[in-house]
C-alpha cells in the first residue's frame, strides 16, 4: 500500500524501517512517497515536491539513479492530477524493476504553479521567434519564467536532493521528463544543463507553445538550437499522439527528427521518437505509454 508521509518521519523511518518501532508498524521499504510541503525557493514560487523511493530503498547500502519529474501532482496521486488522471508512475516503475527493465531509481514529482507556462515556456525558444510572435505569446500566455525554474532546479532542488537522499550523481545517473510544455522544459534543461542531465523524456511535447495557433515552422529555430545542444552522449525521447491537441504535433516533431539524424543521433539508441495513434493529450493516454520513455532513460 503506497504511503505518503511528510519530511520529518524520514529519518525515523530510516532507523526504523525493520518494523520494529511501534510508530512504523509497517516497514517503510517500498512504495514511499516523501512530501516536501511548500518547497521555499528565491526564484520561483514555493510549491509541494514529492519524492517517490524505490524498493529496497531503506536496506542498500548504494545509491540509486534520480528522474525529474514537472507537474508532480499529476504522476502519483489521482486525488490531485489533472482530470483525476494520474501517470502512475509508481505503480509503473515498481512493475518495470521487478521485470529488471529499469535500473531503480528514486523519482521526484515538481508540482508546477499557477505560472505553468511561464515557467516551462524555454526563453531560449521565445528569443527564436519574431518579435510580432513575441507580442501574441507574451499577450496570450505571458513572458517566460524558465531561467527562473532551471535556476531553482539545478541550484535549489537538485543540491537538495542529492544531499537529503542516496541517489547518484552526474548526467550518466540524472534525467527529467515531462509532458506537454513539460517537455519542453524538459529538452531546455538538457540542453542548457549537459553537464547535470544525461537525457531527458519529452512526451507530447507541444511544440506550437500557444493554444490558440499552430503555425507551420514555429519551433524551427528552437529545435535547431536543441539539435546543436544536445551532446551524443544524451538519450533524448519525443512521442506525440494523433487525437485531440496531440493532433497538432506530427509536422513539428517530424522536422525535429530531420535534425536528429543530421545530428548524428543514433535512433532507439541515444534518441528515440514515437507516434502513437489515436492518442490523445491526456495523463490516461501518458500513462498508458510511460514505460517506454522510462525503459529507454534507464535501461540497465
Amino acid at each position: 500500500m503506497r504511503k505518503i508521509i511528510p519530511l520529518a518521519l524520514l529519518a525515523l523511518a530510516s532507523f526504523s524501517c525493520g518494523g520494529t518501532d511501534e510508530t512504523t508498524q509497517e516497514p517503510l521499504s517500498a512504495d514511499t512517497i516523501v512530501r516536501h510541503a511548500d518547497f521555499a525557493s528565491e526564484f520561483i514560487a514555493k510549491r509541494h515536491v514529492d519524492v517517490w523511493l524505490p524498493p529496497g530503498y531503506f536496506q542498500s547500502q548504494e545509491k540509486f539513479p534520480v528522474l525529474y519529474m514537472h507537474d508532480g501532482q499529476n504522476i502519483f496521486e489521482p486525488g490531485f492530477s489533472y482530470g483525476g488522471q494520474e501517470w502512475a508512475i509508481d505503480e509503473t516503475m515498481k512493475r518495470l524493476i521487478e521485470e529488471k527493465k529499469v535500473r531503480p531509481a528514486v523519482v521526484v514529482g515538481v508540482w508546477n504553479s499557477d505560472k505553468r507556462f511561464q515557467e516551462y515556456m524555454p526563453m531560449a525558444y521565445f528569443e527564436r521567434m519574431d518579435s510580432a510572435y513575441q507580442d501574441t505569446i507574451r499577450n496570450e500566455r505571458g513572458l517566460p519564467l524558465s531561467d527562473e525554474y532551471l535556476k531553482f532546479f539545478t541550484q535549489e532542488l537538485m543540491p537538495f536532493i542529492e544531499k537529503e537522499y542516496k541517489v547518484l550523481t552526474g548526467p550518466e545517473n540524472t534525467f527529467v521528463m515531462g509532458s506537454s510544455m513539460g517537455g519542453l522544459i524538459s529538452s531546455y534543461l538538457l540542453a542548457k544543463h549537459p553537464d547535470r542531465f544525461g537525457g531527458a523524456g519529452c512526451v507530447s511535447t507541444h511544440w506550437p507553445v500557444s493554444l490558440k495557433h499552430n503555425l507551420p515552422g514555429i519551433a524551427d529555430g528552437y529545435q535547431a538550437y536543441l539539435a546543436e545542444a544536445f551532446r551524443p552522449e544524451n538519450k533524448v525521447y519525443f512521442d506525440y499522439g494523433t487525437a485531440t491537441l496531440d493532433a497538432w504535433y506530427e509536422p513539428h516533431q517530424l522536422h525535429m527528427d530531420s535534425l536528429m539524424r543530421a545530428a548524428s543521433f543514433r535512433e532507439n539508441e541515444n534518441w528515440m521518437s514515437r507516434k502513437y495513434e489515436g492518442a490523445e493529450h491526456n495523463e490516461a493516454a501518458w500513462r498508458a505509454r510511460v514505460d517506454i520513455p522510462l525503459q529507454f532513460l534507464l535501461a540497465p
